[in-house]
């Protein structure tokens, strides 16, 4: 256990950190099964929709550092490649 007393404070920066960074990555991978889910069920009207808010939740996720840019950028290349190979 934490002795001193900034030790104490890291722990606790740690935590909010940690839930703030949860909330992003529960968002990105809710959307990303929705999406997967939709193609599978070839409703694409429904995914063209979805794909804005995919990037801009991985966008935001990269700019306050809970992903790194290469890999929010890595995951819209799939996700779109997936989307469009399943809708032609």
């Amino acid at each position: 256990m934490a002795i001193t007393k900034s030790a104490k404070k890291a722990i606790r920066q740690n935590e909010r950190r940690r839930a703030r960074n949860l909330i992003y990555l529960n968002k990105i991978k809710k959307l990303i099964k929705e999406v997967r889910f939709l193609v599978l069920q070839k409703k694409f009207k429904e995914v063209k929709e979805l794909l804005p808010k995919v990037y801009q939740i991985l966008d935001k996720a990269a700019k306050v550092g809970v992903i790194k840019k290469n890999t929010a950028s890595r995951r819209k290349s799939r996700i779109t490649k997936l989307v469009e190979k399943s809708s032609k």
